[in-house]
């Protein structure tokens, strides 16, 4: 379970109660011992909450301001926190999501439809979108609304392939994956060129190259055809050989990026670096990924979805229900990966 405790020593679950002791502003806090190794450690051992000594409630009520929207700086001046003490809180939180991606991955998966979209913000300073790092790469499972992949950097193939890592991950994890995109062709190229495998037919000739069983991928082309020479591109498409034994189940009508786009319009609301025409935009890419960790945990985890009413992790059957923001803060990080 998520929340078990264990011994940040020696991973044991065999712990007891072994004392207490008073803080300043979080009233008491519990001591155990393992069984195993006998040592001793607080509660908060290798958790958020390690070493802070602020109220939670000002902890909580921060992180939540910034992952609705507030900006860095009026953060810092409407609670009264300097920007080195925002910017641990941040770094911490923004630390679970490796430890809780890897967690969602041990899980097993009757089927994945999973939705791509870039979307696009200013970085540091002016300049090219071709040459900034400011894109970030969205991939969502449709039915749970839970976000796979929220990378930033530059429009190339390294952001591409990153996500398509990640997808390479959840194909491992269920027999059925099917990832839908708009326009954008990169998706497809990388999938088959490192999942592919040889079909043999049977009949004379080299075997072909597909996608292997149960990896489908579809490409919704945008906008009109008319001003295009030549051969026009299908409003639907296949982009990639599959495999003959994949089930050709997708309706032309499932083929959209609606979902992940109508989060996309989220994330400009609820981040602030995502806002048009303000000066809040992140003036490095590492605090840009930084609040797009801090918003996947939250995502996914804490918030409803506006649509479904359920929390994603919950609807995508990793919990029975959301955590809340006391239960995030005191999962231990370093040992999440090993449940």
């Amino acid at each position: 379970m998520l929340h078990t405790l264990r011994c940040p020593h020696c991973l044991s679950e065999h712990i007891e109660e072994y004392s207490f002791y008073e803080t300043k502003n979080n009233g008491t806090r519990k001591l155990y011992r393992c069984s195993e190794c006998q040592q001793v450690f607080a509660e908060t051992k290798g958790t958020f909450l390690e070493g802070l000594k602020k109220p939670l409630s000002l902890i909580i009520n921060v992180l939540k301001s910034r992952s609705e929207g507030m900006g860095f700086n009026a953060v810092c001046r409407v609670f009264q926190i300097s920007k080195n003490t925002l910017l641990d809180w941040e770094q911490r939180l923004a630390g679970l999501q490796g430890p809780l991606l890897v967690y969602t991955l041990l899980h097993n998966f009757l089927s994945q439809l999973i939705e791509g979209d870039e979307v696009y913000t200013k970085i540091e300073k002016n300049r090219p979108q071709e040459e900034s790092e400011g894109w970030t790469v969205v991939l969502m499972d449709r039915a749970s609304r839970f976000i796979w992949s929220l990378q930033c950097g530059k429009k190339d193939r390294d952001l591409f392939l990153s996500a398509i890592q990640t997808v390479m991950d959840i194909i491992a994890r269920t027999g059925d994956v099917t990832l839908i995109t708009d326009g954008e062709r990169r998706y497809s190229l990388l999938l088959f060129e490192i999942c592919q495998e040889l079909f043999r037919s049977g009949q004379p000739g080299r075997p072909r190259k597909v996608l292997r069983r149960g990896v489908r991928v579809r490409l919704k082309n945008k906008g009109s055809q008319s001003h295009r020479r030549g051969r026009k591109r299908p409003k639907y498409e296949t982009p990639c050989s599959e495999h003959p034994e994949t089930p050709q189940n997708v309706l032309n009508s499932e083929i959209h990026a609606n979902h992940v786009e109508a989060f996309n319009a989220s994330l400009r609301r609820r981040n602030a670096a995502y806002r048009r025409k303000t000066n809040t935009y992140a003036k490095k890419k590492t605090g840009l990924q930084r609040t797009l960790d801090l918003f996947w945990v939250v995502h996914n985890f804490i918030r409803k979805h506006f649509t479904t009413q359920q929390v994603p992790a919950v609807a995508l059957g990793l919990l029975k229900e959301g955590l809340s923001w006391g239960q995030i803060l005191r999962i231990q990080m370093h040992l999440t990966p090993s449940i």
